[in-house]
């Protein structure tokens, strides 16, 4: 496993990332944390550890600036701007297309709570790149207008103890359309810390990833 952390040249100063490549990946997941997380969050950090084992490259990469995530541990405004987000998901997809270890592989996006919708909606601006979505308890429902433009095959995941979630989930499958498709996680509530829930959800994720996102072969 090559495990190296990287600065992305997206917004000021760059966002700091770290890139797991395990051996012959068929693809790559970026991460888009929650509402006041980071790239260190130890339930997506455990879920990128499975998507390894399958040969599926991962990047976590903090959304907010140090300076950033300053102003937002005193205000919280910056964590629910899905349109800041999700232009920094697209600039970071841009980036890994033209990255030389990562630019061949199908790219997949991973979005926890707010970045669920943040991920969509990079997902809708970047239809030629973005090839599969999966969203732990996430709030697709953010994404707005852009749901109806998602191309990507998309797994909403979410818990069945969740209920007002699940109800936002259940609108937000409907806007998406036949693209999506809306799962529930039993005996879990939001953040799947009940035992065994993460498991299913990376489980049902890496299935869901190495599923859509194949390479290729030429003619």
């Amino acid at each position: 496993m090559d495990t190296r952390e990287v600065t992305i040249p997206v917004a000021e100063g760059g966002l700091a990332a770290d890139v797991f490549m395990p051996s012959g990946p068929t693809g790559v997941v970026l991460f888009a944390h929650g509402s006041g997380s980071s790239r260190h969050s130890p339930r997506n950090v455990a879920v990128a550890s499975q998507l390894n084992a399958r040969s599926l490259a991962t990047v976590l990469v903090d959304l907010l600036t140090p300076d950033e995530d300053v102003l937002d541990a005193q205000t919280a405004e910056l964590r629910f701007d899905i349109g800041l987000l999700a232009e920094r998901l697209a600039g970071i997809v841009d980036w890994m297309g033209d990255e030389p270890t990562l630019g061949r592989l199908p790219i997949g996006l991973f979005g926890a709570s707010t970045g669920a919708a943040a991920a969509l909606v990079a997902a809708a601006t970047r239809p030629d790149r973005v090839a599969a979505v999966v969203s732990r308890g996430g709030r697709p429902d953010l994404a707005g207008n852009a749901l109806s433009k998602v191309r990507a095959p998309t797994l909403l995941l979410v818990g069945g103890l969740d209920e007002e979630v699940i109800v936002l989930n259940e609108q937000a499958r409907a806007e998406l359309g036949e693209v999506a498709e809306l799962r529930i996680v039993p005996g879990a509530t939001h953040l799947f810390e009940e035992p065994g829930t993460l498991d299913q959800v990376a489980d049902q994720a890496g299935t869901w990833f190495v599923t859509h996102l194949c390479i290729p072969h030429p003619a």
